[in-house]
């Protein structure tokens, strides 16, 4: 009788925990941090001409190969098709801008 006892005490003892809640943290903010760009002293290739092959499925986009620099030569990286990740994205393609440094590149993204 007096182990039934302790036993229910205890038990009542955590019922007001029951009701607690937990506030969940918040999400971090994500900051993209630019690396530096990369001057390169001579303009990019023109482009490869690609053949898209057949669309995977209704929301997919296809988002043009472009040239990478590789530290001492364009490398080509070729396209893709990718989903969007909202449906009013737009992709806004890569490009190679020329600065009286020389060409540098900036990225392509989701808009």
């Amino acid at each position: 009788m007096k182990r039934a006892i302790l036993l229910t005490t205890f038990l009542l003892s955590l019922m007001p925990l029951a009701g607690c809640v937990v506030e969940a943290r918040p999400p971090r903010a994500v900051v993209a941090v630019a690396a530096p760009a990369v001057y390169v002293p001579v303009p990019p290739p023109a482009p490869v001409v690609e053949v898209i092959p057949a669309c995977p499925g209704p929301r997919y986009v296809w988002v043009r190969g472009f040239y990478r620099w590789s530290g001492s030569a364009y490398v080509w990286v070729p396209g893709r098709w990718a989903v969007p990740p909202h449906s009013h994205a737009r992709w806004v393609e890569p490009e190679w801008r020329h600065h009286q440094r020389g060409w540098f590149f900036v990225e392509g993204h989701w808009r």
